[in-house]
């Protein structure tokens, strides 16, 4: 983490906007000088905070080649390659994903991919309903129900807001001690209802029980949704892939591929079981936008320009291979349960199942707790961020780097032995 030095080097690009040009040299130069001092070193593997991947360096070459073409992936008239690269990597992660024949749609982040995913459900089942939203917008439009977990991330809220159904509308129903939506508390089926499920809880790493959701819902109108910002690339690998059984059940899916596929940022996709979903939401026509009838990303998104986003993890997908992204899942998976056992072992409290790759650590007390992330963070070898669980202060820790190894794995232990025996 920058140290005060850096930080106050930063606010040297506090100025006036010049009157005149310069040399561009100048100004890159000034860019390093100031800039580079003031960057928190995300990239290696001893940073566990965030569920914050790194980026391959293939995936980084690959953005760099893509920065120079500077396609614009709206439509194929636009961008041959970025046409071919989108409808290939999104059959390639439909595949890996178990989401095969779903429509995807690349964004900036799974903010945004649960936006998209809500809409595409809000509209549907408002269409069911006789009520044409896209049009008509929704006032007058049949109530829908809206239900979420009570540990649902902050973004299934943010977009509840932005798409128009309400931040404090949604129904919440209440979850188990590691963060799983209890199928029992459900509220009666019948009225149409869009459902909210997690693929990887932000802090314990738990599945929703997916199989459950759809079982209760069965025959009446409905929409899941299901938030799966890292998690859902548990399916990617066999060792995990029994965490999203009954995924598959969902209407929409979304992900990141900035975080565990370690591509650099921004890089997301909505995925939708129908593409005529997405095309009722967002497809438009315009006089100087020809052919309007094809599905090009523009029509299942909602952006019109937008950057060519399957690049970078076309790059990665085909230097992994499918074996090589499970190895990267399960690596982080193994990392994680080192590090809960180890300190376990040395007197600290693990608060959650270890299922995938995210570990809650707590001392004896709040104030423990938070006295070991900041001694953590001032030995600046390693770091992890805090969170809240079940009421009690956790140092939360996600291992999501591919550049993570065993001796990362132990200088983290090492470093959290080290903060608590100093304290």
């Amino acid at each position: 983490m920058p140290g005060p030095a850096e930080l106050d080097a930063v606010r040297g690009f506090v100025e006036r906007l010049p009157d005149a040009s310069s040399d561009p040299m100048e100004t890159l130069e000034r860019l390093d000088e100031l800039g580079s001092p003031g960057t928190v070193a995300s990239t290696g593997g001893r940073y566990f905070g965030f569920v914050t991947g790194s980026s391959f360096p293939v995936a980084t070459a690959a953005s760099w080649l893509g920065s120079t073409w500077d396609q614009n992936a709206a439509l194929g008239v636009m961008s041959p390659v970025a046409s071919v690269l989108d409808a290939v990597v999104g059959a390639w992660l439909g595949d890996l994903l178990g989401l095969g024949g779903a429509q995807h749609t690349f964004v900036s982040g799974t903010s945004v991919a649960n936006a998209v995913g809500l809409s595409a459900g809000r509209d549907r089942l408002l269409a069911d309903s006789g009520w044409n939203s896209v049009e008509d917008g929704l006032f007058g439009a049949p109530e829908l129900r809206v239900v979420v977990s009570d540990a649902a991330h902050a973004s299934v809220t943010k977009a509840l807001g932005f798409v128009g159904l309400g931040r404090r509308r949604a129904t919440q129903v209440a979850s188990d001690r590691q963060g799983r939506l209890d199928p029992s508390q459900l509220p009666i089926a019948g009225e149409p209802t869009l459902v909210v499920l997690q693929a990887g809880n932000v802090n314990s790493g738990s599945f929703d029980p997916f199989d459950e959701v759809a079982d209760h819902f069965a025959g009446t109108p409905h929409w899941i949704h299901v938030d799966g910002a890292f998690g859902l690339w548990a399916a990617a690998n066999p060792a995990t892939a029994n965490l999203t059984a009954g995924m598959e059940r969902a209407h929409s899916w979304a992900t990141d591929m900035h975080k565990w596929l370690n591509v650099p940022y921004d890089s997301a996709a909505a995925f939708v079981r129908d593409g005529e979903d997405l095309a009722r939401t967002f497809m438009l026509g315009a006089s100087y936008l020809g052919d309007s009838t094809r599905l090009e990303p523009m029509h299942r998104g909602p952006q019109m320009s937008q950057r060519a986003r399957a690049i970078e993890t076309w790059a990665v997908l085909r230097t992994l291979g499918r074996e090589g992204v499970a190895a990267l899942v399960e690596g982080s998976c193994r990392h994680a349960r080192a590090i809960a056992s180890a300190l376990e072992g040395a007197g600290l409290t693990i608060c959650n199942e270890v299922v995938l790759n995210q570990v809650l650590v707590a001392d004896t007390d709040d104030a423990a707790t938070e006295a070991l992330i900041r001694n953590v963070a001032s030995q600046g070898t390693v770091w992890a961020g805090g969170s809240t669980w079940r009421g009690r202060a956790v140092m939360r820790v996600s291992v999501s780097s591919y550049a993570t190894t065993d001796e990362d794995a132990q200088a983290f232990v090492d470093a959290v032995v080290r903060a608590r025996s100093d304290h």
